[in-house]
């Protein structure tokens, strides 16, 4: 079974970032998949699960066209509660990430610009949670 790790910014350069920084350092651990919205992103998620990856980890944006980052993740957990769900954000209310950690299982909320050393951090620390879980 692969390992997956998607991100899903409406900004390509934000993408490419993220991608860049995870294979940096985590090197060829995982597939690394991105999506510029949320459908993109349930698009990803359903072809992994029906190849029998396992996708350990989404990093969204807050702010997309169609569908915001933690209306994302609520509906992405209803179907998948394991998965770790990070926000990134740049404009996210207060009440929004409150929304995303009381109803959507956040793990944690970026703000951009984000510490490179921070994210990867928070992806260590997730995946320590997975291992012990």
């Amino acid at each position: 079974m692969k390992k997956a790790i998607i991100c899903i910014d409406d900004e390509r350069v934000i993408l490419t970032s993220l991608k860049s920084q995870l294979k940096r350092n985590f090197g060829n651990d995982f597939i690394y998949e991105i999506a510029e919205n949320a459908k993109e992103g349930f698009d990803l998620v359903e072809e992994h699960t029906l190849a029998g990856n396992k996708i350990l980890l989404i990093i969204s944006d807050w702010l997309m066209p169609e569908m915001k980052g933690d209306e994302f993740f609520m509906e992405l957990n209803k179907k998948h509660p394991d998965i770790i769900k990070i926000l990134l954000t740049g404009q996210a209310t207060n009440e929004a990430i409150k929304r995303a950690y009381n109803t959507a299982g956040i793990l944690k909320c970026l703000h951009k610009p984000w510490e490179e050393q921070y994210l990867i951090d928070t992806i260590q620390e997730a995946m320590q949670k997975l291992n012990t879980d």
